[in-house]
């Protein structure tokens, strides 16, 4: 080996150290505006993707996260032992069960319930859209989880740990069957306020950065996407092909360096997405009813109804996994960042929160129906936790909450081969713990893979010496809900 085999050239040293800034730069922006390439066109740079395994019910995924956590026994886990039982101290009550040390004594719902549909489904009043779909609706009420800390039980909901670090659902299933639509992205999050937790919770962990999501705030486009004033498409395509030239110049000897692919790939498809992603995201071509069914019309309604009908088109438009963390127009005791979190006042928090997303999910619902989406799109409701049926604080007439609960709540599928109009799974009489037939959040989990043809204990990948997959080390799919 001569000398200058082994030693690098001053001008290659600072042309590697320079191309090597330049990436660092380029990737902290497309890490921001989530726009790391999902797949390729190119078949230089083409991924076999793992799944599916097996034919699928589902072809993509509609997840409705409610941050801060619903109380199922406000929603759909209807206890009238509750209601019996007012103000009472119940027997061998854990107090530290939640975040904070309760008084140990029952909480009644503040709300009126009725029974709905063929199924004869409990629902309570805060939901009269959702109400109307629970025939197309499998009820979980028996899911559980291991946190009862905000950020950490929805990193553990999304990603089956609750610790930073593990990819997200969505960046899973992209991995295994990545997108029909190669102009936009294959998993897009949609929201108001940034969720507790941050970007991590959605994050790709370890797998490619190709995987992460699309996030997308509020209503707002995605930032960076517009063309530069006084460029037509011919100059910047002209641009792109000369980088991507002396970028494969730069990579042929360099074969282990995965990452550039990535970056490259990255503005190919933020170039692709400059025409489809405003044309997917523009709710402004939907009819006036039905910008008005969403609940576009109404204060409280429109960001989520805005969400909801996003979410709508970018699923029929081939984009895979949409998570869309609800928010609200604040009051009722929650925050912005966890808007069902009802420490203080349960019945104005639930009220206020249900009334965001009550309408613009049901409309949803409906939507994808009439369209005949709703069979192989899975729509998925719940939040991080459940909350407690003890008081939080002093229990007055008029003014009570409920602290977070990981042991049991409830959570709904509907769509992409559920049944419908079914329940799963029991809570004892207070809903405290489970009492029949538990679903972990590696079980939920494990269902909606399954749903879209992807064998949970398959769809792996090698990390650090070993394999990996959503799931862990166990979970169950939940065939008792499915067709």
């Amino acid at each position: 080996m001569t000398n200058s085999q082994f030693y690098t050239s001053r001008r290659n040293f600072l042309q590697n150290a320079g191309l090597g800034c330049g990436s660092l730069a380029l990737t902290k922006l497309l890490s921001e505006e989530g726009l790391l390439g999902q797949t390729s066109s190119d078949p230089e740079n083409s991924f076999k993707f793992p799944g599916p395994h097996f034919a699928p019910k589902a072809k993509s995924v509609i997840w409705l996260f409610m941050p801060g956590s619903p109380s199922q026994v406000d929603t759909f886990d209807y206890k009238p032992e509750l209601q019996k039982r007012n103000g009472e101290k119940l027997v061998g009550a854990d107090p530290k069960t939640g975040f904070f040390t309760t008084d140990g004594k029952i909480l009644a719902s503040p709300f009126s319930w009725k029974q709905h549909g063929e199924s004869g489904t409990w629902v309570s009043e805060i939901f009269p859209s959702m109400a109307q779909h629970v025939d197309d609706m499998a009820f979980l009420y028996s899911c559980y989880s291991q946190s009862n800390n905000h950020t950490p039980a929805m990193l553990e909901m999304n990603s089956g740990m609750f610790l930073q670090g593990r990819p997200a659902m969505g960046s899973w299933v992209t991995y295994g069957l990545g997108s029909e639509n190669q102009n936009l992205p294959g998993f897009v999050v949609l929201h108001g306020a940034m969720p507790r937790g941050g970007k991590p919770i959605w994050a790709p962990g370890f797998l490619p950065k190709k995987f992460q999501p699309t996030a997308i705030n509020g209503t707002n486009p995605i930032g960076n996407l517009a063309r530069r004033k006084n460029m037509g498409d011919q100059h910047q395509r002209a641009q792109l092909d000369i980088l991507r030239s002396m970028n494969r110049a730069h990579g042929e000897p360099r074969s282990l360096e995965r990452d550039l692919a990535a970056r490259i790939e990255s503005f190919e498809l933020a170039y692709r997405m400059q025409t489809a992603a405003p044309e997917a995201m523009d709710v402004e071509k939907e009819s006036k009813a039905t910008q008005q069914a969403y609940g576009l019309d109404q204060k409280e309604t429109q960001l989520v109804g805005r969400q909801c009908i996003m979410a709508r088109r970018l699923i029929e438009r081939g984009v895979r996994f949409v998570q869309l963390y609800a928010g609200t127009n604040g009051g009722g005791g929650g925050v912005a960042d966890v808007p069902w979190d009802g420490h203080n006042d349960i019945g104005a928090n639930h009220r206020i929160a249900a009334k965001s997303v009550d309408q613009p999910i049901g409309a949803l619902l409906s939507d994808l129906k009439s369209r005949g989406m709703l069979e192989d799109t899975l729509v998925i409701w719940g939040g991080e936790f459940g909350r407690t049926i003890y008081c939080q604080g002093k229990l007055t007439k008029t003014t009570y909450g409920r602290d977070h609960h990981p042991n049991c709540f409830t959570y709904w599928l509907a769509g992409g081969g559920v049944r419908g109009g079914i329940t799963y799974g029991e809570t004892d009489d207070y809903s405290v713990n489970v009492a029949e037939n538990p679903v972990h959040v590696h079980d939920l989990q494990a269902t909606i893979l399954h749903q879209l043809g992807i064998d949970h204990e398959r769809l792996t990948y090698r990390h650090q010496g070993r394999h990996f997959r959503l799931t862990d080390v166990f979970g169950k799919v939940v065939k008792d809900v499915l067709t």
